[in-house]
């Protein structure tokens, strides 16, 4: 079976680490890098979009870093218990036409015993910016 460590029940600090670990892995955009940290039947919900299974995470995420130009995400732990991790997060991107949006939500995850997340919600919200006002 395969493990994605750290393991739960997690400890302030391997929360913070799996945060950071799923923060690199969003900011590399490399949509297969980024699906084998969740199980082979993950349940998203992501916006208003249910999304199912590794092969559609890849598919979602393609899709998305193909519209999302110049993506930087930054994540940050919020709560955690044993199997469970919440964060909220902004990220910046630009889209086809040269507007720059920064994103804010948050996401709550579930993992199984062996790391892999098998739920995550996330809700987001997109606000136009100009670009000297990035900050990421």
């Amino acid at each position: 079976m395969e493990k994605k460590f750290p393991l739960p029940p997690f400890t302030e600090a391997t929360a913070r680490e799996k945060v950071q670990l799923a923060e690199d892995a969003w900011n590399s955009q490399d949509p297969d890098k980024v699906s084998k940290a969740y199980t082979v039947d993950t349940e998203w919900r992501n916006r208003s979009q249910f999304v199912n299974g590794r092969e559609a995470v890849v598919a979602f995420l393609t899709d998305k870093w193909q519209k999302e130009k110049n993506y930087k995400l930054r994540k940050e732990l919020w709560a955690f218990t044993d199997h469970r991790i919440a964060v909220r997060f902004e990220y910046e991107y630009q889209n086809a036409q040269g507007q720059w949006f920064r994103a804010y939500g948050n996401e709550n995850w579930e993992f199984n015993e062996h790391g892999l997340m098998q739920k995550r919600y996330a809700s987001i919200n997109d606000l136009p910016i100009a670009a000297n006002e990035r900050r990421l």
